[in-house]
């Protein structure tokens, strides 16, 4: 199947296939990026914007 449908390319065609190779690819490798990231990162990253610099965490509550 794959063999007669390679045969009968054009070149617009295979520009086609090319691209939605790389974002097939594309996703697949931040997908696995994603699920091999740890829940300490996850979460350092979460807080990150809460923290003023000095290590103190930022309260939102007394704006």
């Amino acid at each position: 199947m794959f063999k007669q449908f390679t045969e009968n390319l054009s070149g617009a065609q295979a520009y086609l296939l090319f691209s939605l190779g790389i974002f097939l690819v594309f996703f697949i490798v931040v997908a696995f990026m994603l699920f091999r990231l740890r829940k300490q990162h996850v979460d350092h990253m979460r807080d990150l914007p809460l923290h003023d610099g000095n290590g103190e965490t930022f309260n939102t509550r007394n704006l």
